[in-house]
């Protein structure tokens, strides 16, 4: 893939509340996943400060807007027919691009309706001093599309969300949310994910054990975290404490970025 195409894709998941889904790991929720770590600069108690979501008015009727049945085509001359068929899932994109935008500030956020597939390769642990914590080496799975993603124009981003805005909206509203729009929950979700904590040490673990007849085929991802606190916070920043300290500061940083440059150019508009 070209560098051009390989910007691109970043650009596509800036756009949904980032990263969080390009960076999902293999690590379902069943009752609840967990983990992070990796070597960083000293932490904080949590994000930067966002401001909060603007009112719910409706957006502006974009200058070139994309319809439902050109997505496809879009995705491709935006991203390159190759990066698509690997990355992308096409079938009901806008659907499911929603939906986890949504999901990201809920308890779950189900990785069979995200709208590109999961990083390849599973969470993996080990024991330190008697606990168990996320291995050290498990953030390197996505520093390089961390990378990759401080070199998107967020302006770019944020333009071409603006043009698929009204599917996204009708989307959101089949969704189940008939009288709220669908940019007011994106700012919602992104002021969460920019709110997750920042801690100093990598969060302890805990297996959860699950009873039955029929031994589980993926046991790594029947991990929660053992702090109540951490375990108690919306699936997209369970998504950033696990993909360790330095990524989670950088995708943080974009997010803020991308979530400027929609509310500069919709209020312009």
């Amino acid at each position: 893939m070209t560098p051009k195409a390989r910007t691109r894709l970043v650009i596509l998941a800036a756009l949904a509340a980032v990263a969080t889904w390009m960076l999902y790991p293999r690590m379902e929720q069943p009752p609840g996943p967990g983990a992070q770590p990796a070597a960083a600069p000293p932490a904080q108690a949590a994000g930067p400060a966002a401001p909060a979501p603007p009112a719910e008015a409706a957006l502006p009727v974009p200058v070139a807007p994309v319809a439902r049945e050109e997505i496809p085509a879009t995705l491709e001359a935006f991203l390159g027919s190759k990066a698509v068929a690997t990355y992308v899932r096409l079938d009901d994109f806008a659907r499911r691009l929603v939906a986890t935008v949504d999901g990201l500030g809920r308890a779950h956020a189900p990785a069979s309706i995200w709208p590109l597939h999961p990083t390849p390769g599973r969470f993996a642990v080990e024991e330190s001093s008697g606990s168990t914590v996320t291995a050290p080496d498990n953030p390197a799975r996505y520093t390089p599309l961390v990378l990759l993603a401080e070199t998107v124009d967020s302006g770019k981003a944020a333009e071409l969300y603006l043009r698929l805005y009204p599917v996204l909206q009708q989307e959101y509203r089949q969704l189940g949310f008939p009288q709220r729009e669908f940019n007011h929950r994106l700012m919602e979700v992104i002021a969460l994910l920019l709110s997750t904590p920042e801690p100093a040490e990598p969060p302890l673990l805990a297996h959860v054990e699950v009873k039955g007849p029929v031994p589980s085929l993926q046991p790594w991802v029947r991990y929660e975290f053992a702090d109540p606190a951490l375990e108690q916070l919306s699936a997209g920043q369970k998504i950033l404490l696990r993909v360790g300290i330095v990524n989670e500061r950088r995708l943080k940083r974009k997010l803020g970025e991308f979530r400027d440059e929609v509310l500069r150019r919709s209020a312009t508009r």
